[in-house]
């Protein structure tokens, strides 16, 4: 189940906000009693999602989360932006292919 956040960030994307900072346009708030974060303020110019339309963007909230976690998981494994470099520099056809193989590996939904 995705996060909140991401579920948020994936509603005002499709009625087009690509931008959104959860420390002035939306707060979120957990109380800690067991019923998870909530919408604690709205400041967008967008109509505040209700639950219904929050449940929809489930499955686009859920392929975004994997899809950071390999993007993460690529970007360590690529390694220092300079060390690539040098790599290229020295061995492209074996940079591509340590690539290439990354990218088989972690690949994204």
């Amino acid at each position: 189940m995705a996060q909140l956040s991401t579920k948020i960030k994936s509603y005002c994307e499709a009625n087009g906000v690509s931008n959104v900072d959860f420390t002035t346009d939306v707060m979120l708030q957990d109380d800690s009693d067991g019923n998870g974060a909530y919408i604690k303020e709205w400041n967008l110019d967008i109509a505040q999602p209700t639950d219904a339309q929050l449940t929809e963007q489930e499955s686009a909230a859920d392929t975004e989360e994997a899809n950071n976690t390999v993007r993460s998981t690529r970007r360590t494994a690529y390694g220092d932006i300079g060390e690539q470099l040098d790599e290229i520099y020295k061995d492209i056809d074996g940079w591509k292919a340590r690539i290439q193989q990354i990218k088989t590996d972690n690949p994204k939904e």
